[in-house]
Protein backbone atom coordinates (compact mmCIF):
# COMPACT_ATOMS: atom_id res chain seq x y z
CA UNK A 1 0.00 0.00 0.00
CA UNK A 2 1.12 3.08 -0.76
CA UNK A 3 2.43 5.77 1.96
CA UNK A 4 -0.24 8.46 1.23
CA UNK A 5 -2.66 5.80 1.13
CA UNK A 6 -1.73 4.91 4.18
CA UNK A 7 -1.09 8.10 6.42
CA UNK A 8 -4.65 8.89 4.98
CA UNK A 9 -6.02 5.68 6.65
CA UNK A 10 -4.40 6.14 9.54
CA UNK A 11 -5.79 10.43 9.81
CA UNK A 12 -9.12 8.84 8.99
CA UNK A 13 -9.14 6.37 11.77
CA UNK A 14 -7.64 8.59 14.29
CA UNK A 15 -10.09 11.40 13.35
CA UNK A 16 -13.20 8.78 13.38
CA UNK A 17 -11.97 7.13 16.74
CA UNK A 18 -11.33 10.37 18.75
CA UNK A 19 -14.94 11.56 17.93
CA UNK A 20 -16.47 8.34 20.16
CA UNK A 21 -14.28 8.51 23.23
CA UNK A 22 -16.63 8.16 26.02
CA UNK A 23 -19.62 10.51 25.41
CA UNK A 24 -22.77 9.91 27.28
CA UNK A 25 -25.81 11.87 28.11
CA UNK A 26 -28.08 10.89 30.74
CA UNK A 27 -31.67 11.79 30.70
CA UNK A 28 -33.38 14.44 32.91
CA UNK A 29 -36.12 13.47 35.24
CA UNK A 30 -38.59 14.02 32.70
CA UNK A 31 -37.26 11.76 29.79
CA UNK A 32 -37.18 8.35 29.17
CA UNK A 33 -34.27 8.61 26.83
CA UNK A 34 -30.43 7.16 27.71
CA UNK A 35 -28.27 8.03 24.91
CA UNK A 36 -23.98 7.82 24.47
CA UNK A 37 -21.25 7.52 22.65
CA UNK A 38 -18.30 6.04 23.75
CA UNK A 39 -14.76 4.17 22.55
CA UNK A 40 -11.02 3.71 22.97
CA UNK A 41 -7.95 4.50 20.72
CA UNK A 42 -4.89 2.32 21.29
CA UNK A 43 -1.82 2.58 18.89
CA UNK A 44 1.51 1.01 19.39
CA UNK A 45 5.06 1.53 18.12
CA UNK A 46 8.25 -0.26 17.44
CA UNK A 47 11.13 1.22 16.10
CA UNK A 48 14.51 -0.64 16.07
CA UNK A 49 18.06 -0.17 14.66
CA UNK A 50 21.41 -2.16 14.86
CA UNK A 51 18.97 -4.29 17.38
CA UNK A 52 20.83 -7.72 18.35
CA UNK A 53 18.04 -9.65 19.70
CA UNK A 54 16.22 -8.76 15.93
CA UNK A 55 13.14 -7.83 15.06
CA UNK A 56 10.71 -5.32 12.86
CA UNK A 57 9.40 -2.10 12.80
CA UNK A 58 5.87 -1.52 13.23
CA UNK A 59 3.03 0.52 13.40
CA UNK A 60 -0.14 -0.71 14.98
CA UNK A 61 -3.76 1.18 15.24
CA UNK A 62 -7.04 0.06 16.84
CA UNK A 63 -10.52 2.22 17.18
CA UNK A 64 -13.53 1.01 18.63
CA UNK A 65 -17.11 2.96 18.87
CA UNK A 66 -20.35 2.07 20.75
CA UNK A 67 -23.23 4.11 20.37
CA UNK A 68 -26.35 3.51 21.68
CA UNK A 69 -30.05 4.93 22.07
CA UNK A 70 -32.36 3.61 24.74
CA UNK A 71 -36.27 4.09 25.80
CA UNK A 72 -37.84 2.71 28.77
CA UNK A 73 -41.33 3.76 29.49
CA UNK A 74 -44.22 2.14 31.47
CA UNK A 75 -44.35 -1.23 29.67
CA UNK A 76 -42.25 -0.58 26.63
CA UNK A 77 -38.60 -0.39 26.20
CA UNK A 78 -36.62 -0.13 22.78
CA UNK A 79 -32.89 -0.94 23.00
CA UNK A 80 -30.56 0.19 19.67
CA UNK A 81 -27.12 -0.34 20.11
CA UNK A 82 -23.91 0.25 17.37
CA UNK A 83 -20.14 -1.18 17.76
CA UNK A 84 -17.80 0.07 15.13
CA UNK A 85 -14.32 -1.34 14.88
CA UNK A 86 -11.37 -1.04 13.11
CA UNK A 87 -7.35 -2.11 13.62
CA UNK A 88 -4.44 -1.50 11.14
CA UNK A 89 -0.52 -2.88 11.53
CA UNK A 90 2.13 -1.65 9.40
CA UNK A 91 5.10 -4.08 9.68
CA UNK A 92 8.29 -3.11 7.48
CA UNK A 93 8.64 -5.47 4.82
CA UNK A 94 5.16 -5.94 4.54
CA UNK A 95 1.57 -4.56 3.37
CA UNK A 96 -0.93 -2.91 5.80
CA UNK A 97 -2.44 -5.12 6.64
CA UNK A 98 -5.98 -5.33 9.21
CA UNK A 99 -5.87 -6.79 13.26
CA UNK A 100 -9.74 -6.30 14.07
CA UNK A 101 -12.89 -5.26 11.26
CA UNK A 102 -16.85 -5.35 12.99
CA UNK A 103 -20.12 -3.60 12.11
CA UNK A 104 -22.65 -4.52 14.58
CA UNK A 105 -26.12 -3.26 14.93
CA UNK A 106 -28.24 -4.37 17.46
CA UNK A 107 -31.86 -3.38 17.83
CA UNK A 108 -34.63 -5.07 20.28
CA UNK A 109 -38.49 -4.33 21.18
CA UNK A 110 -39.57 -5.53 24.35
CA UNK A 111 -43.04 -5.27 26.29
CA UNK A 112 -43.51 -6.16 29.97
CA UNK A 113 -45.62 -9.27 29.97
CA UNK A 114 -47.23 -8.60 33.79
CA UNK A 115 -47.21 -4.92 34.88
CA UNK A 116 -46.32 -6.87 38.40
CA UNK A 117 -43.88 -8.27 37.01
CA UNK A 118 -40.69 -6.33 35.29
CA UNK A 119 -38.30 -8.94 35.18
CA UNK A 120 -40.24 -10.81 31.84
CA UNK A 121 -40.80 -9.24 28.93
CA UNK A 122 -42.04 -10.39 25.35
CA UNK A 123 -38.79 -9.29 22.85
CA UNK A 124 -38.48 -8.90 19.30
CA UNK A 125 -34.96 -7.57 17.78
CA UNK A 126 -32.70 -7.51 14.76
CA UNK A 127 -28.69 -8.33 14.98
CA UNK A 128 -27.23 -7.42 12.11
CA UNK A 129 -22.89 -8.24 11.29
CA UNK A 130 -20.52 -7.44 8.70
CA UNK A 131 -17.29 -6.03 7.85
CA UNK A 132 -15.65 -2.80 6.42
CA UNK A 133 -13.01 -4.57 4.30
CA UNK A 134 -11.44 -7.21 2.65
CA UNK A 135 -9.35 -10.23 4.23
CA UNK A 136 -6.81 -12.55 3.20
CA UNK A 137 -5.71 -14.87 4.61
CA UNK A 138 -1.92 -13.92 4.91
CA UNK A 139 1.13 -14.31 3.53
CA UNK A 140 -1.26 -14.82 0.33
CA UNK A 141 -2.46 -11.60 -0.53
CA UNK A 142 -3.76 -11.54 -3.87
CA UNK A 143 -6.52 -13.08 -3.18
CA UNK A 144 -9.23 -12.04 -0.46
CA UNK A 145 -11.39 -14.05 1.17
CA UNK A 146 -13.85 -11.76 2.77
CA UNK A 147 -15.43 -8.67 1.92
CA UNK A 148 -18.48 -6.18 2.96
CA UNK A 149 -21.19 -7.96 3.18
CA UNK A 150 -19.33 -11.21 2.59
CA UNK A 151 -20.43 -12.12 4.80
CA UNK A 152 -22.86 -10.69 6.49
CA UNK A 153 -25.66 -11.60 9.09
CA UNK A 154 -29.26 -10.73 9.48
CA UNK A 155 -30.78 -12.17 12.98
CA UNK A 156 -34.30 -11.78 13.63
CA UNK A 157 -35.72 -13.27 16.84
CA UNK A 158 -39.05 -13.43 18.73
CA UNK A 159 -39.77 -14.50 21.95
CA UNK A 160 -39.06 -14.15 26.10
CA UNK A 161 -35.81 -12.08 27.60
CA UNK A 162 -35.85 -12.45 31.05
CA UNK A 163 -34.15 -8.90 33.08
CA UNK A 164 -33.45 -9.95 36.49
CA UNK A 165 -31.42 -6.86 37.31
CA UNK A 166 -29.52 -3.81 35.33
CA UNK A 167 -26.84 -5.83 34.79
CA UNK A 168 -27.85 -8.96 33.04
CA UNK A 169 -30.17 -10.14 30.35
CA UNK A 170 -30.94 -13.42 28.81
CA UNK A 171 -33.44 -13.68 25.69
CA UNK A 172 -34.85 -17.08 24.62
CA UNK A 173 -35.95 -16.94 20.98
CA UNK A 174 -38.09 -20.26 19.81
CA UNK A 175 -38.54 -18.95 16.37
CA UNK A 176 -35.54 -17.54 14.97
CA UNK A 177 -34.56 -16.37 11.16
CA UNK A 178 -30.98 -16.46 10.25
CA UNK A 179 -30.00 -14.94 7.30
CA UNK A 180 -25.95 -15.21 5.55
CA UNK A 181 -25.41 -12.56 2.75
CA UNK A 182 -22.21 -13.05 0.91
CA UNK A 183 -22.25 -10.38 -1.77
CA UNK A 184 -19.61 -11.42 -3.93
CA UNK A 185 -19.86 -13.64 -6.69
CA UNK A 186 -16.41 -15.81 -6.55
CA UNK A 187 -17.24 -16.23 -2.81
CA UNK A 188 -20.56 -17.64 -3.52
CA UNK A 189 -19.65 -19.73 -6.06
CA UNK A 190 -17.30 -21.57 -4.35
CA UNK A 191 -19.93 -21.87 -1.68
CA UNK A 192 -18.15 -20.36 0.97
CA UNK A 193 -20.08 -19.62 4.79
CA UNK A 194 -22.23 -22.10 3.94
CA UNK A 195 -24.09 -20.89 0.96
CA UNK A 196 -25.11 -23.18 -2.45
CA UNK A 197 -21.96 -23.54 -4.33
CA UNK A 198 -22.05 -22.90 -8.22
CA UNK A 199 -23.07 -25.99 -9.80
CA UNK A 200 -20.21 -26.88 -12.59
CA UNK A 201 -20.23 -29.14 -15.42
CA UNK A 202 -17.81 -32.09 -16.50
CA UNK A 203 -14.98 -29.06 -17.54
CA UNK A 204 -15.36 -27.30 -14.71
CA UNK A 205 -17.65 -24.41 -16.13
CA UNK A 206 -19.71 -23.02 -14.05
CA UNK A 207 -23.79 -23.55 -15.31
CA UNK A 208 -25.72 -22.11 -12.31
CA UNK A 209 -23.93 -19.35 -10.18
CA UNK A 210 -23.52 -19.95 -6.55
CA UNK A 211 -26.48 -18.48 -4.69
CA UNK A 212 -25.57 -15.14 -2.44
CA UNK A 213 -27.43 -15.91 0.64
CA UNK A 214 -28.99 -18.21 2.75
CA UNK A 215 -31.94 -18.38 4.81
CA UNK A 216 -32.29 -20.85 8.00
CA UNK A 217 -34.38 -20.98 11.06
CA UNK A 218 -34.16 -22.26 14.36
CA UNK A 219 -33.76 -21.19 18.22
CA UNK A 220 -31.29 -18.67 19.55
CA UNK A 221 -30.30 -17.94 23.11
CA UNK A 222 -28.76 -14.04 23.83
CA UNK A 223 -27.02 -13.54 27.06
CA UNK A 224 -25.69 -10.06 28.31
CA UNK A 225 -23.80 -9.24 31.15
CA UNK A 226 -22.46 -5.82 31.58
CA UNK A 227 -20.97 -4.62 35.20
CA UNK A 228 -18.32 -2.51 37.46
CA UNK A 229 -16.64 -5.37 38.64
CA UNK A 230 -14.31 -2.87 40.79
CA UNK A 231 -13.58 0.33 41.01
CA UNK A 232 -13.06 1.74 37.51
CA UNK A 233 -13.49 -1.88 36.13
CA UNK A 234 -16.38 -2.33 33.81
CA UNK A 235 -16.66 -6.12 32.41
CA UNK A 236 -19.30 -6.82 29.82
CA UNK A 237 -20.16 -10.08 27.88
CA UNK A 238 -22.39 -11.19 24.86
CA UNK A 239 -22.85 -14.77 23.97
CA UNK A 240 -25.42 -15.90 21.33
CA UNK A 241 -26.31 -19.39 20.88
CA UNK A 242 -28.10 -20.65 17.40
CA UNK A 243 -29.05 -23.60 15.84
CA UNK A 244 -30.95 -24.69 12.80
CA UNK A 245 -34.15 -26.76 13.08
CA UNK A 246 -34.02 -28.12 10.01
CA UNK A 247 -30.11 -28.83 9.10
CA UNK A 248 -27.65 -30.54 11.64
CA UNK A 249 -30.30 -29.68 14.48
CA UNK A 250 -28.26 -30.05 17.80
CA UNK A 251 -24.97 -28.23 16.36
CA UNK A 252 -24.53 -24.95 18.15
CA UNK A 253 -22.89 -22.30 16.69
CA UNK A 254 -21.49 -19.77 19.10
CA UNK A 255 -20.23 -15.70 19.21
CA UNK A 256 -19.27 -14.48 22.33
CA UNK A 257 -17.18 -11.79 22.97
CA UNK A 258 -15.78 -10.34 26.08
CA UNK A 259 -14.43 -6.53 26.78
CA UNK A 260 -13.08 -5.39 30.07
CA UNK A 261 -12.33 -1.89 30.47
CA UNK A 262 -10.16 -0.29 32.68
CA UNK A 263 -9.63 3.12 33.42
CA UNK A 264 -6.01 4.18 34.26
CA UNK A 265 -6.55 7.91 34.70
CA UNK A 266 -8.61 10.97 33.39
CA UNK A 267 -6.71 10.60 30.05
CA UNK A 268 -5.66 7.13 29.73
CA UNK A 269 -7.80 3.64 29.44
CA UNK A 270 -7.05 -0.20 28.96
CA UNK A 271 -9.12 -2.63 26.95
CA UNK A 272 -8.91 -6.75 26.98
CA UNK A 273 -11.10 -7.83 24.35
CA UNK A 274 -11.50 -11.71 23.25
CA UNK A 275 -13.91 -12.73 20.69
CA UNK A 276 -14.81 -16.90 20.07
CA UNK A 277 -16.70 -17.98 17.08
CA UNK A 278 -18.01 -21.25 16.28
CA UNK A 279 -19.51 -21.81 12.81
CA UNK A 280 -20.55 -25.01 11.24
CA UNK A 281 -20.54 -23.05 7.47
CA UNK A 282 -17.30 -21.14 8.20
CA UNK A 283 -15.07 -24.33 6.74
CA UNK A 284 -10.90 -24.36 6.96
CA UNK A 285 -9.03 -26.85 4.95
CA UNK A 286 -7.96 -30.06 6.66
CA UNK A 287 -4.45 -31.71 5.68
CA UNK A 288 -3.06 -35.33 6.31
CA UNK A 289 0.18 -35.19 7.74
CA UNK A 290 2.37 -34.84 4.14
CA UNK A 291 0.51 -31.26 3.76
CA UNK A 292 -1.84 -32.82 0.79
CA UNK A 293 -5.44 -30.97 1.44
CA UNK A 294 -7.76 -33.93 2.67
CA UNK A 295 -11.01 -32.10 2.83
CA UNK A 296 -12.90 -29.34 5.50
CA UNK A 297 -13.96 -28.82 8.69
CA UNK A 298 -15.31 -25.89 11.02
CA UNK A 299 -12.45 -24.63 13.77
CA UNK A 300 -13.10 -22.58 16.90
CA UNK A 301 -12.25 -19.27 16.26
CA UNK A 302 -10.45 -17.24 18.37
CA UNK A 303 -8.96 -13.52 18.59
CA UNK A 304 -7.89 -11.01 21.58
CA UNK A 305 -6.74 -7.84 21.67
CA UNK A 306 -4.86 -5.97 24.36
CA UNK A 307 -4.11 -1.83 24.41
CA UNK A 308 -3.65 1.51 26.20
CA UNK A 309 -4.99 4.30 24.28
CA UNK A 310 -6.13 7.79 25.15
CA UNK A 311 -9.42 8.55 26.61
CA UNK A 312 -11.52 11.39 27.05
CA UNK A 313 -14.83 12.49 27.71
CA UNK A 314 -16.67 15.63 25.76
Amino acid sequence: MKSSLRVFLISILILFSTRGFSQETQPSDTSYWQKGLKGTLTFTQVSLSNWAAGGLNSIALNSFVNMYLHHNKDRISWESNLDLSYGVIDQEGESLRKTDDKIQLLSKFGYQISASNNKLYWSSGLDFKTQWARGFDFPNDSVSISHFLAPGYIILTTGLEYKPSKTFQLLFSPVTGKITIVNNQRLANAGAFGVDAAVLDGNGNIITPGKKSRSELGTFINANFKKDIMENVNLESRAQFFTNYVEDFGTIDVNWEVIILMKINEYLTATLSTHLIFDKDVRFERTDDTGTIIGTEPRVQFKEIFGIGLSFSL
